[in-house]
């Protein structure tokens, strides 16, 4: 990645079970397979805890320290408070990619995906009338207007949107280079 771009976020969102996750996980799997270096948050309204009382991590922080950083031989893992907005944060952990895909966030003013099932217990979409919607995947008949619809499959039409209109400033990396960027 070229270190002077900042990477684009897109926002996917949904309600619960509507297969946000997989998608996601065929979008990234697609956009590295291409040669591009993708960075995933999920949002959770669910306190994360990964200090727990007595561990060494808990030990350090509870001595003062402002973070603590767990390192193995290819992982790290941080854990610090941080209060920024959930945006500052998306770029300042995952600066070095050149998109990022997070699911959640729906109230966030960035590009977003929507995904809506018709086997789904929600009744209507979420954003069909967010500015901020630049697609719609469904296996629905529902077809917002001047929007792009695909089908839950479609992950290539999707990929080929995400890059052309993400991605166009970033490099593709070779797919040998691709797999030594990725791990």
């Amino acid at each position: 990645m070229n270190s002077k771009k900042t990477p684009r976020v897109v926002l996917i969102v949904g309600k619960s079970n509507s297969g946000k996750t997989t998608l996601m996980e065929k979008l990234i799997r697609e956009l590295s397979a291409r040669g591009f270096r993708v960075g995933s948050v999920k949002h959770t309204h669910h306190n994360l805890n990964f200090d727990k009382k007595g561990k060494d991590s808990w030990r350090h922080k509870n001595a003062g320290a402002v973070a603590s950083l767990l390192v193995t031989d290819t992982k790290v893992a941080l854990v610090k408070e941080d209060t920024r907005p959930d945006e500052e944060k998306f770029f300042h952990y995952l600066g070095d990619t050149d998109l990022i895909l997070a699911e959640g966030f729906k109230t966030l003013s960035l590009p977003k995906i929507e995904v809506f099932r018709k086997n789904s217990p929600h009744e209507a979409p979420l954003c069909l009338e967010d500015p901020n919607l630049v697609a719609f995947v469904t296996d629905t008949d529902i077809r917002p207007e001047k929007k792009n619809c695909f089908g839950l499959e479609d992950i290539k039409s999707i990929a080929d949107l995400l890059e052309h209109h993400f991605l166009a400033s970033f490099s593709r990396k070779s797919p040998h280079q691709a797999s030594e960027l990725n791990g």
